[in-house]
């Protein structure tokens, strides 16, 4: 039998060797059986009819140099090379499946016939030039699809309003698109090489470890950072860093992409800062002075170091809007605002809970005599007369002070107690502080 119809008697077992072949390269494990014999039966099926038909002798040259007739079609090697190369096969991968096909129908040809006579040998040389070819053909396409791709993928990373750059393994730029030079305002040629730290980023620490852990990794990273860039484009900043594997799956760069999202994070802070914050004192709201205290309290618990709880409500603050309206008492209200901030601690929290009703945090709150000394502070600032443009104001201020864990076990009951001692101090005739008596039980419930 010759070798032409062996091949197509044989076409079946051919195509399960080679597919067992392929079946353990790295990109075709998650591929079925019709793509691994993708274009195999009809390459074979090509390769058997070229043995069976007449060859002239500038074609026999041609091929056993690994070329064929240029006829203008797209060769199924061609094909197959190009769809090859878009699945991400390796160059070797897709040279390697020739190899295995070359080696199948030999194996079976052989076996059938020991020993093959002129004719079949004359098959056999024409078989090797056929898959020589066939294999110059696939990667000839392999390569101009590359080309093609590379081109593309060139033209999107020059085009990309984001700045896309790559990192070595030590965590040296080694390809920055024209975004990142502009974001960097460096010329590509002097970020090349370079590592943040070179560069002077202040983000250079974090963005390194980051670097180092999705190498490890093997994963993806999605982090933010604040920097100002030479270029004044922005200051706040995503990137995500992801790991470039080499065809045995192993870490051989970084790429990085940064998205500029200051004019986001800044709206994002603005309307976190205006749900939890007085819009008239700028002072802490309830919402986040209830927060605080919560953390605070926590905070207190863990270390065993006490904290006081001031509660104010001022006197006399109704007369002032109701006789000299409520600008007035706007103004009012920010300047004891001020007068609160400046008789305390920079950790500690004055917040305005609403209306006339303001609170203080006082964190370490070892002894008494200190919080006693800053509630009489308070009382004497807040007894200096305001200056408005109609006529000085009097006002005076009632305080209730309670203290964790001494008066309460939780940040409900800590508040309810201070309101409770504020509201003593007012029936005392105002103008004082009150410290809570824990004989006189409060029910959190009523916040």
């Amino acid at each position: 039998m010759r070798l032409a119809d062996f091949i197509r008697e044989n076409i079946e077992p051919i195509l399960e060797n080679w597919e067992k072949f392929a079946k353990t390269l790295h990109h075709a494990s998650h591929m079925g059986t019709t793509g691994l014999r993708d274009h195999a039966k009809d390459m074979l099926l090509v390769i058997a009819d070229d043995i069976d038909s007449h060859q002239s002798d500038s074609e026999q040259a041609a091929k056993s140099k690994g070329r064929g007739s240029e006829d203008g079609g797209e060769s199924w090697a061609e094909v197959h090379g190009g769809e090859r190369q878009t699945s991400g096969f390796s160059v070797m991968e897709t040279i390697s499946e020739f190899r295995a096909l070359r080696a199948s129908v030999v194996s079976l040809w052989t076996k059938a016939y020991p020993t093959v006579s002129g004719p079949q040998l004359d098959d056999l040389t024409r078989f090797h030039e056929a898959i020589d070819q066939a294999v110059a053909e696939s990667l000839e396409q392999y390569a101009t699809v590359k080309e093609v791709e590379t081109r593309l993928f060139s033209a999107v990373l020059v085009a990309s309003p984001d700045p896309i750059c790559v990192l070595n393994l030590e965590g040296r730029f080694i390809y920055a698109n024209q975004a990142t030079a502009d974001l960097f305002a460096l010329a590509p040629e002097a970020i090349i090489g370079k590592s943040s730290f070179d560069l002077g980023f202040s983000f250079a620490s974090d963005f390194q470890r980051n670097h180092e852990k999705v190498m490890a990794d093997q994963s993806t990273y999605r982090g933010n950072l604040i920097h100002t860039f030479a270029s004044k484009q922005g200051e706040r900043f995503e990137y995500l860093l992801a790991p470039v594997l080499d065809e045995h799956q192993h870490t051989e760069a970084t790429v990085c992409i940064f998205r500029d999202v200051t004019e986001r994070a800044l709206a994002e802070e603005k309307a976190w800062h205006n749900a939890h914050h007085d819009p008239l004192t700028g002072l802490p709201n309830r919402r986040l002075f209830l927060d605080r205290l919560e953390q605070e309290v926590k905070h207190a618990k863990r270390s065993g170091v006490p904290l006081a709880l001031l509660f104010l409500d001022l006197d006399g603050f109704k007369e002032v809007n109701d006789s000299l309206g409520h600008e007035a008492g706007d103004h009012l209200l920010c300047e004891v605002a001020e007068r609160l901030v400046d008789r305390v601690r920079e950790d500690d929290t004055v917040a305005r809970l609403g209306g006339d009703e303001f609170t203080v945090i006082l964190t370490a709150a070892n002894r008494r005599k200190d919080v006693e000394l800053v509630a009489q502070n308070i009382i004497d600032a807040l007894a200096v007369s305001f200056q408005t443009s109609q006529q000085p104001i009097q006002i005076s201020v009632s305080i209730g002070i309670s203290f964790y864990p001494e008066d309460a076990s939780s940040s409900p009951v800590l508040l309810q107690a201070a309101d409770h001692a504020m509201y003593n101090a007012k029936k005392s005739g105002s103008n004082r502080m009150c410290f809570y008596d824990t004989s006189e039980k409060v029910d959190a419930h009523s916040l």
